[in-house]
């Protein structure tokens, strides 16, 4: 057994510095708030979203559909699940019969009043389209209407796209992380 470690940054963001808004999509792409109807579409652009991405190898539930099921339960039982934080973007163009689920958010409130960004993913062919931003804008506005200050995710090191992301909006590095994973040789 092999335990491999993964450098990862704790970031976070002063709610007061900023103000967010609900961004408009590209078009084709639209927004649903949160209902417990919605668990499966969470679960696939989460699923679709970070299958073949380095943070699968980190968390298992990420590399299967049931597993990012499970996540996606575990996160809207939790007593501080905050459904104002927690956003998908449906892309559903005129021509096709079926939605495409590729973008998700969820978030949390921690027990010190920080708002806690768990699991940005957007489906590969959709990235470079905005989604990203506009799930943290829009995760961001739920936090501060919900009267929180400040608000933290967690990012692996070398996933520079999301780091870039997040600094861009104002996140900084607060604390950084090892990560252990047990891998079989």
């Amino acid at each position: 057994m092999f335990v491999e470690t993964f450098k990862r940054y704790r970031m976070e963001i002063d709610l007061r510095r900023y103000t967010f808004s609900v961004p408009t999509l590209p078009e084709d792409y639209y927004w649903e708030k949160w209902s417990p109807t919605l668990i499966e579409a969470h679960a696939t652009a989460h699923y679709m979203s970070f299958r073949d991405e380095m943070d699968a190898r980190l968390f298992e539930n990420f590399r299967t559909y049931k597993g990012c099921r499970r996540v996606m339960e575990g996160i809207m039982n939790k007593p501080n699940f905050l459904p104002d934080a927690t956003w998908l973007i449906v892309y559903h163009p005129k021509k096709e019969y079926f939605p495409e689920y590729c973008a998700t958010i969820q978030g949390l409130v921690t027990l010190n009043g920080c708002g806690a960004i768990q699991n940005v993913g957007v489906v590969p062919r959709h990235r470079g389209k905005g989604l990203g931003h506009a799930l943290l804008h829009v995760a961001l506005q739920g936090y501060q209407r919900f009267g929180l200050t400040r608000a933290d995710l967690e990012v692996t090191a070398a996933n520079d796209r999301a780091l870039h992301l997040y600094q861009s909006e104002g996140f900084r590095i607060v604390q950084m992380l090892e990560k252990p994973v047990s891998t079989r040789r």
